[in-house]
């Protein structure tokens, strides 16, 4: 038996041959490990995805989540990437964010309807008010005033005589945001943008109170759009004209020491 071993012995003591062997399972080790990493690699997980086109403010419902095969390396390094079907319905596209048809869903574009703040009213400043001017989509120029631009609002009424009476009754004021006829976000979906209904500002409490005076007595309120370099290098929101602003307090009642001073209210 031992006669029939000795030349194994002899064939594995030799130094040429470990050498070979060793090559050769270190050839064997790397091309199973390589398979294995590609394998890996390639096998499709499940990822769901949009089957439609959400805007801002979108309830995500059950209908609008499938699933498609995705291979792991593609999705290895998108940490904020949901995965999970059931952290997605429910919830709703977060503000400034829109998932496009066949998108997938991150974590950045999702939020809790508790959440969900109206983000018109937390840009609001100290001491201001929304005011609501109703608009359409020929007094915006077809939709031409954005949120953040700086415009001017005109006056439109009848003096004591009847004659006609227009001028710019506030310059500089800054659209806070555009609405539609159902209240919400014009431009939620930027491509896609829906018919102005409303543009909100927030003034000090004195101007507001001036606007809705102008309401109240069939003063008719204009906006008026202007350059972008207008919007970029505006000045201060005031009133232009004392003399339109007269007009229209003349034919109010002014409250006797009428609070102007939100915040010292």
């Amino acid at each position: 038996m031992g006669n029939l071993l000795a030349p194994f012995k002899k064939f594995l003591s030799n130094k040429n041959t470990i050498t070979i062997l060793g090559v050769l399972l270190g050839i064997v080790v790397l091309y199973f490990g390589y398979t294995w990493r590609v394998k890996n690699s390639v096998q499709p997980t499940q990822i769901p995805y949009a089957t439609r086109t959400l805007i801002s403010g979108t309830k995500i419902t059950e209908s609008d989540v499938s699933f498609k095969d995705v291979p792991k390396s593609t999705i290895k390094n998108m940490t904020n990437l949901v995965t999970n079907k059931a952290q997605i319905v429910g919830m709703l596209v977060s503000y400034d964010s829109k998932i496009p048809a066949n998108g997938f869903f991150f974590s950045e574009n999702l939020i809790t309807e508790e959440a969900m703040p109206d983000s018109v009213f937390s840009l609001i400043p100290d001491g201001d008010t929304i005011f609501m001017l109703s608009v359409n989509a020929t007094s915006t120029y077809g939709n031409a005033i954005f949120p953040d631009d700086a415009i001017d609002l005109y006056m439109i009424t009848t003096d004591d005589d009847g004659l006609p009476v227009y001028g710019r009754l506030i310059s500089s004021i800054r659209v806070l945001q555009v609405r539609d006829k159902k209240g919400k976000n014009a431009f939620a979906d930027k491509d896609n943008p829906s018919e102005s209904a409303m543009l909100l500002f927030a003034v000090p409490e004195e101007m507001f109170l001036l606007l809705k005076k102008a309401q109240l007595v069939d003063v008719k309120i204009e906006p008026v759009p202007r350059s972008s370099s207008y919007s970029s290098n505006s000045a201060a929101t005031k009133v232009q004209s004392e003399e339109l602003e007269s007009m229209i307090l003349n034919r109010t009642h002014t409250i006797t020491n009428e609070c102007t001073n939100i915040s010292q209210c």
